[in-house]
């Protein structure tokens, strides 16, 4: 079969050749996406360093405003909707930020942050941050933002998700409108999501309550109050939420100590 051995080495020269750049920088496949889920039995034959690492736990710490920061189990630190105000000390390795004020971003992040990972695109366009840093995968799906004038911007902030020890872990950072269809598809399975329920410089609190009822995710905590009850908040989500408030500024949690019924945990400081 001298046809067949010819379409056999034609195939084996393609595979030798050497990948475009465009697919060397493919982000990795995403183990929380809900389109993954939707296909049983399927196992990718690459992960990243994040997705093959579901041991371990992850300390989650309230800094202030928005900003939380996550501590994987390898030590990587990341803050998030980071204005150098809160969680700085130490410094993180990564920083997420939105532009929407100025306690959610800062113009003159410090030198030594290896990672700066801004919800917008100064360029225009959205923003696309698809990275691994240690044992973390980062990722985030743009959102648009109310401007100053009251208007919408589009692509303006981004709901960050970072993938680490096998959780999934979403910070919808400032969000200024209900999500459609789409976006909780490109955002996928939230095992811990960050909310904020100030109930009207992002979303109100019925439009916030029905997003965090959608995604549904095991724990739920609450940022960017200000002056808002918490009982305002809780009380949108329904008896189907147990309320947890917590002495301590930090959560550790690993993905065998997810709570049984979704919790929203109240942090110190919140």
């Amino acid at each position: 079969m001298p046809f067949l051995r010819l379409l056999a080495a034609f195939f084996l020269s393609l595979a030798a050749m050497p990948l475009p750049a465009w697919a060397q920088e493919t982000p990795p496949p995403s183990r929380c996406l809900a389109m993954a889920n939707a296909v049983p039995g399927v196992v990718y034959a690459n992960f990243t360093p994040a997705e093959a690492e579901a041991a371990g736990e992850v300390s989650i710490t309230y800094a202030g405003h928005s900003t939380y920061v996550i501590e994987t189990p390898a030590g990587v630190r990341v803050a998030t909707d980071y204005s150098g105000v809160y969680g700085s000390n130490p410094l993180p390795d990564v920083v997420t930020m939105n532009k929407a004020h100025r306690t959610h971003f800062t113009d003159l992040p410090d030198t030594g942050i290896a990672n700066v990972l801004r919800g917008w695109n100064p360029g225009g366009g959205p923003a696309r941050h698809a990275l691994t840093v240690g044992d973390i995968y980062i990722r985030n799906v743009p959102t648009d933002i109310r401007g100053f004038d009251g208007g919408m911007e589009r692509d303006g902030n981004s709901i960050f998700i970072f993938e680490v020890a096998g959780l999934c872990i979403g910070h919808l950072g400032h969000l200024h409108h209900r999500l459609e269809t789409a976006h909780y598809a490109a955002i996928g399975r939230l095992d811990v999501v960050m909310v904020p329920i100030d109930g009207g410089m992002t979303l109100s609190l019925d439009a916030m309550s029905e997003i965090a009822n959608r995604l549904y995710s095991s724990v739920i905590l609450p940022m960017h109050r200000h002056a808002t009850g918490i009982a305002e908040f809780t009380g949108r989500m329904g008896p189907g939420f147990a309320v947890d408030f917590r002495d301590s500024r930090t959560l550790t949690i690993s993905l065998r100590s997810l709570p049984q019924r979704p919790t929203i945990i109240v942090l110190q400081g919140v």
